[in-house]
């Protein structure tokens, strides 16, 4: 065994783990209440997504991937490449990579917000730097904030496989806001 091999099945395991604490929780894809994360900092909330009191995005369930790590200006999401996942070339199509990279970095920004805000992604930036295959094993999209102001917010992502090489970079600048 290699240790990319012992890498990718902790990787597993700890989702497994985190979708078991979800399902547990009563995690179901939709829309996180606004009414119950009003008064809530954005860390707490997405600390609320991994323990499955909240609803996690649909969109994870569409493109398989799930959140499995968050801590304050960081977020994490793995996913597998699948079929369905294919552009008609026969390739991961970039939209995947795409949306795994706003979604870890747009998470990290909002496990920078206080209380009553908000943030939407105002500008993403995407290179794909090397192919993913159907049985490469899983990949981790990991958001990490640069800057977090009263009105903007900035952020870098990277897809990752379990060898630590490089499969896509982002950047992204987020309009923080007032919630209403």
């Amino acid at each position: 065994m290699t240790a990319a091999q012992t890498v990718a099945e902790q990787w597993e395991e700890q989702l497994r783990i985190v979708r078991a604490r979800v399902l547990e929780g009563g995690g179901r894809p939709g829309v996180v209440p606004a009414q119950e994360a009003r008064g809530m900092t954005g860390l707490a909330i997405m600390q609320a997504l991994l323990e499955g009191r909240f609803p996690y995005a649909p969109i994870a369930e569409t493109l398989d991937f799930f959140l499995v790590e968050v801590d304050k200006g960081m977020a994490t999401f793995q996913g597998t490449p699948l079929p369905t996942h294919l552009n008609p070339m026969g390739t991961v199509h970039g939209g995947w990579y795409a949306t795994l990279l706003d979604s870890a970095v747009g998470c990290a920004v909002q496990t920078m917000l206080e209380p009553g805000f908000g943030y939407t992604t105002a500008e993403l930036s995407v290179n794909l730097v090397r192919g993913a295959r159907l049985d490469g094993g899983p990949l981790r999209a990991i958001g990490t904030v640069l800057h977090c102001g009263r009105q903007l917010a900035t952020a870098e992502g990277k897809i990752v496989d379990a060898q630590g090489r490089l499969y896509a970079h982002a950047t992204t600048t987020c309009l923080v806001f007032e919630a209403r």
